[in-house]
């Protein structure tokens, strides 16, 4: 088949286009000064604490005037915590102006941790008091270049170890006797500004480097498809080390003045969608999944499932109409959220289209994006009138898309080329980008008539067979998590006893042993087994034989995962072969 080559989507909405973060941030203070940024709860209360972006931003221009005239002017510095504002402060006042930004995965064991640190070549950490330990191992074994150590929660300078509370108290005299370093700071739009570790779901992570333009052409493609304003306020749950939520979940709200509340933990979501008032929540699609598995037992549950259903009917003959009366059918289960939430955004991996029209029903929003840490992230996402059940949308508006040797079904590569491609990884050309500027994903895809991507599996992850067949083992495990009782699954090829050089479809099962009592009345090992064994041999009957599903191993342990839920499959193979 011929490579075709799609163009971007068309903007919706006017978004303002930055030449880089310390124009959006300057924009920001200009037109949203008295807006609310951060939403924070006071203690274990309901009660809200907010910080306006007038003074948000000042502390961040207090900041980087510090770290300047300490000698962090042009370094590369980390950051590592849990999810807070501290996070963000910090974030923008090394990349508007002082040096290149590095932030870590806080859910890395110590070892990695002080192997990135090593690895980035940082020369200053900021990170909160949860790695008090980790930092006190690297002063003591000198790993890396570390020479500022800055806590985000000291109130004041402790055994060389900076408080970034006193390091703004330090920057805001400095601007007062007219210090101007970071506040006149030149960006050079196109050199790294960040330095991003990829999740690694096969081998080592690679470094990835984003500059100015990579990230706000990100950002500029996201406001001009999405309809979100500073009224909304969103949930800050997804770790913000990861580029999805940082891109996604901070600084494009950031862009456009909007409000973060930040999550106090995955139990609590329910009440802090409800306290914060949150209109927009970006996550993974196994969160939103139990969301609405949750939505819909408690429905049944209060015997109103036949009235719900009736009122999704009725909603669609209004549609006819141009009239949307979701919300006011739905009030209660709207008012379960908070009252305000309508656009959920689902990354990182794909979104069950049953989850997707199940809450679009419900007149809350699902749009499902795609993306890699190379691409700053977002390549594609569905958005107003741009949706297709299945698919991951349209090329965002600055991107070009295509399928590199597309078999006879039109699958192949996706490869994408634009603006918010990285400048490349760093100490590393694995030939990702061609000569020519596209970028190879690694993901197989199809792109129909319309231009709506559909992802069918990662490349390096296909079970070719013998035959010259090619099984997508994604496609597998949807089906298989399907069933009721299974939490996740494994589907990898194995060799055969008959020939060592042809592969048997396989799959390991993650079940729940009070699922399985509570859906088939059973707690005995062979006859979960047994049962689970039939409901795979359904899903067999309904493909072709190449493809069916030969073993399968049984397990109550979750599946090994990245810290952004993916799994990790080399580390999983090694459990079943």
């Amino acid at each position: 088949m011929v490579e075709r080559i799609y163009s971007g989507c068309e903007r919706v909405f006017p978004a303002r286009k930055f030449k880089n973060l310390k124009e959006m941030l300057n924009n920001t203070k200009d037109k949203f000064g008295q807006d609310v940024a951060f939403k924070f709860k006071v203690g274990n209360t309901d009660e809200i604490e907010t910080m306006k972006y007038d003074d948000y931003i000042d502390e961040i221009n207090s900041l980087g005037t510090a770290l300047i005239s300490i000698g962090l002017k042009d370094k590369r510095i980390a950051v590592i915590s849990e999810n807070r504002y501290e996070w963000e402060e910090a974030y923008l006042s090394i990349i508007c102006g002082t040096g290149v930004v590095v932030p870590l995965d806080k859910s890395l064991p110590e070892n990695e941790i002080l192997k990135l640190i090593e690895r980035s070549e940082v020369e200053g950490i900021f990170y909160s008091s949860k790695y008090d330990d980790i930092m006190k191992k690297v002063k003591q074994k000198k790993i890396g270049n570390i020479n500022f150590f800055i806590s985000m929660d000291l109130e004041e300078k402790t055994d060389d170890v900076y408080s970034q509370k006193e390091l703004i108290k330090l920057g805001k005299d400095l601007i007062k006797n007219g210090a101007r370093s970071f506040l006149d700071a030149k960006i050079n739009n196109d050199e790294m500004a960040s330095l991003l570790f990829t999740s690694g779901t096969t081998s080592q992570a690679k470094a990835v480097k984003l500059s100015h333009t990579n990230i706000c052409t990100n950002i500029y493609d996201i406001g001009s498809i999405y309809e979100i304003t500073n009224e909304d306020t969103f949930l800050s749950f997804l770790p913000l080390h990861h580029v999805f939520e940082c891109s996604v979940g901070f600084l494009y709200p950031v862009s456009i003045g909007a409000s973060i509340g930040f999550c106090t933990g995955i139990r609590h979501i329910a009440e802090d969608l409800k306290t914060y008032k949150v209109s927009i929540m970006i996550s993974v699609p196994v969160l939103f999944d139990n969301m609405y598995k949750k939505v819909m037992q408690s429905i049944e549950s209060k015997g109103k499932l036949k009235t719900v259903k009736f009122g999704i009917k009725l909603s669609k003959v209004a549609k006819l109409f141009n009239l949307d009366i979701r919300k006011k059918l739905f009030k209660e289960i709207h008012d379960n959220f908070g009252g305000k939430l309508r656009i959920l955004v689902a990354g990182g991996a794909a979104l069950d289209p049953a989850i997707e029209k199940g809450f679009d029903e419900l007149g809350i929003e699902t749009r499902q994006g795609y993306g890699l840490t190379e691409t700053s992230p977002v390549i594609a996402a569905e958005h107003l009138n741009c949706k297709r059940l299945g698919s991951i949308g349209k090329t965002f508006p600055s991107l070009q898309s295509k399928i590199v040797e597309p078999n006879e079904l039109g699958i192949g590569e996706l490869a994408v080329k634009g603006p918010s491609v990285m400048i490349g990884y760093y100490g590393l050309d694995d030939g990702s980008i061609t000569e020519d500027g596209w970028f190879l994903t690694g993901d197989l895809a199809y792109i129909d008539k319309d231009g709506f991507i559909f992802i069918t599996g990662r490349k390096k992850n296909v079970i070719v067979l013998k035959n010259g067949k090619n099984i997508y083992p994604e496609e597998l495990e949807n089906l298989v998590n399907k069933i009721p009782g299974v939490s996740e699954s494994f589907v990898y090829g194995k060799p055969t006893e008959e020939d060592k050089t042809d592969l048997k479809v396989c799959v390991k099962i993650v079940y729940d042993k009070e699922k399985i009592k509570e859906e088939y009345g059973v707690e005995d090992l062979e006859e979960i087994r047994k049962i689970l064994w039939n409901k795979v041999k359904e899903i067999n009957r309904t493909m072709p034989t190449y493809k069916y599903i030969k073993e399968m191993i049984l397990t109550e342990d979750e599946l090994i995962k990245t810290t952004t839920l993916k799994i990790k499959r080399f580390e999983e193979m090694k459990t079943v072969v």
